[in-house]
């Protein structure tokens, strides 16, 4: 499976992302996915920080909107139905482990890095921990590519069709 497509971070972006999160991006090595104004709406990390700490969260939900969605659902308890789903069908399973193996993949050719070496994030490839980061891997990756971000994105009170960026639009896309 080829590696998904990044963009550069230009600086329009990087201040962008400063004012989603409410702090400077560190070890961007480009934008995953973006919003249909051109804002950021997932970063791509290093896997190791410039300050030496490992970083197994390659693609990083930074669209207040999107992270506000994923937070919602997780207060929902839907992790639960998901994390049963995962149990009780063997095509999401064997899916959600090729999402795993594909997170991974995208991560190495950024570098190797012992510490978190088969860590990827979100609970995968057997648990279902995080919304934000499977949503972030969905958006990144593309629809197909990780069954449990696809359907968190699904009922998600958010779209990455429909801009709600409170940010000045960058233009990039």
């Amino acid at each position: 499976m080829p590696h998904p497509e990044l963009t550069p971070a230009t600086a329009a972006d990087l201040d962008v992302m400063r004012a989603q999160l409410g702090r400077p991006m560190r070890g961007v090595v480009g934008i995953a996915a973006r919003c249909v104004c051109g804002n950021p709406t997932v970063v791509a990390t290093e896997p190791r920080l410039p300050d030496g700490t490992p970083f197994p969260t390659f693609y990083y939900l930074t669209h207040p909107g999107a992270t506000a969605a994923m937070s919602a659902l997780e207060a929902t308890q839907v992790m639960r139905e998901f994390a049963a789903l995962l149990d009780a069908d063997a095509a999401i399973a064997d899916a959600y482990r090729a999402a795993h193996d594909a997170y991974l993949s995208d991560r190495a050719v950024y570098g190797e890095v012992p510490e978190i070496e088969g860590v990827s994030v979100g609970g995968m490839p057997t648990r279902v921990k995080c919304l934000h980061a499977l949503a972030g891997h969905a958006l990144a990756a593309g629809p197909g590519v990780n069954p449990l971000g696809d359907l968190a994105l699904a009922r998600a009170d958010w779209s990455p069709q429909r801009c709600t960026c409170d940010q000045p639009r960058t233009g990039a896309r």
